[in-house]
């Protein structure tokens, strides 16, 4: 019988007929050992325990790596401050009226 032909009642009955041999072949599996369940779960916990350290690890690597990025910024902020003392405000009016005046020089 043709897919085209076969009417709407026969489809019905094949696809229930499938659905029975589907629920049949999984009644027929043997049920699972409780020890190889057992076994299973505590390899599971064993590996989430593995990859929640190395997690744990990368994650501490990763702060010391910021926080020692920081620090250096910090060592290099304190360098440059320790070289470049700040300017008076009597320094910087007397630059700011140096660039007036080489602005008017131009002209």
């Amino acid at each position: 019988m043709k897919f085209k032909d076969a009417s709407f009642v026969d489809r019905a009955g094949q696809a229930a007929d499938a659905k029975q041999k589907a629920l049949e072949r999984l009644r027929s599996k043997p049920p699972v050992d409780p020890a190889v369940t057992a076994e299973r779960q505590a390899a599971r916990l064993k590996r989430e325990a593995a990859e929640s350290e190395k997690r744990a690890a990368k994650k501490a690597a990763e702060q010391a790596a910021k926080d020692a990025k920081a620090a250096q910024a910090a060592e290099a902020a304190a360098k440059l401050a320790a070289v470049k003392p700040e300017r008076t405000e009597e320094e910087r009016k007397l630059a700011r009226d140096a660039r007036y005046a080489a602005r008017k020089a131009r002209r």
